[in-house]
């Protein structure tokens, strides 16, 4: 009987701080591991950085596209960008060409 409640005793003696341990346990690898952690903040940081450069290169490609099209308007035609437009359709285009880019205050005329 003694031996009983020695058990007892010490087995509620243990059980708050083991029951304590667990729970900090818990929360203390959430706060590593889980959906809201700092592996998953360190992720969407990279995904931040990728999608940041992708748009970069979107903007640049959009630019790009926006300058050659602007050659093209009917209000404002540019003769190399039509000259190298019809070469490209007739297949008169060599690929050794080279293009050179002016701006408007490049031009003379």
């Amino acid at each position: 009987m003694q031996l009983g409640r020695e058990m007892k005793r010490r087995a509620r003696a243990i059980a708050m701080p083991v029951v304590f341990l667990a729970i900090t346990g818990y929360f203390g690898w959430n706060a590593t591991q889980g959906n809201r952690g700092l592996m998953a903040y360190a992720q969407r940081e990279d995904l931040l950085r990728q999608v940041t450069a992708d748009q970069a290169a979107a903007v640049a490609e959009r630019d790009m596209w926006d300058r050659r099209v602007s050659g093209l308007r009917s209000n404002r035609l540019d003769g190399d960008t039509l000259d190298e437009r019809a070469r490209a359709m007739l297949n008169l285009a060599d690929p050794n060409d080279v293009i050179v880019q002016f701006t408007q205050k490049d031009k003379l005329f």
